[in-house]
């Protein structure tokens, strides 16, 4: 038995929030105006992304994030510098900022009062879409009843063979946990069709898992943060290259954003990377390859790449590393 009911939102928990008709991620996309001012609630990448969407459409976007910075699992400077590339888009970003209330005022406009280190403030907008996570969709499968154990927060617990607590019952996608990407849900098929049908011992033990934020530019990111990797007590090195040191970021005009490395000092492999630019993730893919090979940096550095590719600039980054 294979077990996969994915998520849905996470329900808006404010005062008066039941009496104000609030958007999710599916609702959003059956609009048929476009909002004059859509307030999103929310930092992480799926409120980034609709918020920078329907400000090239032409709404003005508020984005109100209760954490200090936006998407809070990356590096301060990756946050920092997608923060200054939405506001040069127009977009408005309150981080520290605690929602209290929200209520309509007429006119189906809605004002959002949120608590920030200034005192309170207030939003008032056309439209408002909760971005601020997803739950599982766990509860009416009764679960308890077959043995099988949830975790704390209602995701089904499952081992490194996406086995639950119960043998021969398996959970693969959202519905488990963890970054809900849809690359991730075929790999976890990839795994059970490995174990299941081919007597296999695949499993998800140190896998890599890859993710892009589809804002423009892009970021794309693979592997450890400079932040796990220092949490970690690892010896690291960092290099960090602006995209207007690369050519073909120059030729296009987007030359917002930066590459980033951190590699192991001892062994010089290659730990995590963060490309936020033109493109991004698919420079972040060959990172990921390199990665997967268990090339050291020295190899990336000493590579050719195409010129005037965007991976020409994975050049320069590494040779970064020999300073």
């Amino acid at each position: 038995i294979v077990i996969d009911t994915g998520t849905r939102p996470k329900p808006l928990a404010i005062n008066g929030a039941q009496n104000v008709p609030v958007l999710d991620s599916t609702s959003i996309m059956e609009l048929g105006a476009l909002p004059e001012h859509l307030i999103i609630l929310g930092g992480g990448y799926i409120g980034l992304e609709f918020g920078q969407m329907f400000r090239r459409f032409g709404s003005e976007v508020t984005i109100v994030q209760t954490r200090p910075r936006l998407m809070t699992r990356e590096d301060d400077d990756v946050s920092d510098e997608v923060a200054a590339i939405l506001r040069d888009d127009g977009i408005t970003v309150l981080t520290s900022a605690m929602p209290e209330r929200v209520e309509e005022v007429g006119g189906g406009r809605v004002r959002l009062t949120v608590r920030t280190r200034d005192g309170e403030r207030q939003v008032e907008g056309s439209h408002l879409l909760s971005a601020t996570g997803r739950v599982p969709n766990t509860e009416a499968l009764a679960l308890a009843a077959a043995g099988i154990r949830l975790r704390e927060n209602g995701f089904i617990e499952v081992d490194e063979y996406l086995e639950t607590s119960v043998p021969g019952v398996y959970a693969m996608g959202d519905v488990k946990g963890g970054p809900a990407f849809t690359h991730l849900s075929y790999d976890d098929y990839r795994i059970l069709r490995a174990n299941l049908l081919g007597g296999e011992k695949a499993t998800t033990r140190d896998r890599i898992v890859p993710y892009t934020v589809f804002i423009d530019p892009q970021l794309g990111r693979i592997g450890m943060t400079e932040r796990q990797a220092r949490e970690q007590d690892r010896a690291v090195r960092v290099a960090k290259l602006p995209m207007s040191a690369v050519i073909r970021a120059l030729e296009t005009g987007e030359t917002r954003g930066f590459m980033k490395v951190v590699i192991d000092a001892h062994t010089q492999q290659i730990l995590g990377a963060a490309v936020l630019g033109v493109e991004g993730g698919e420079i972040m893919t060959i990172i990921q390859v390199a990665m997967l090979g268990k090339l050291p940096c020295t190899a990336m550095a000493n590579a050719i790449f195409t010129h005037p590719l965007l991976a020409e600039g994975l050049n320069s980054l590494f040779m970064m590393l020999d300073d």
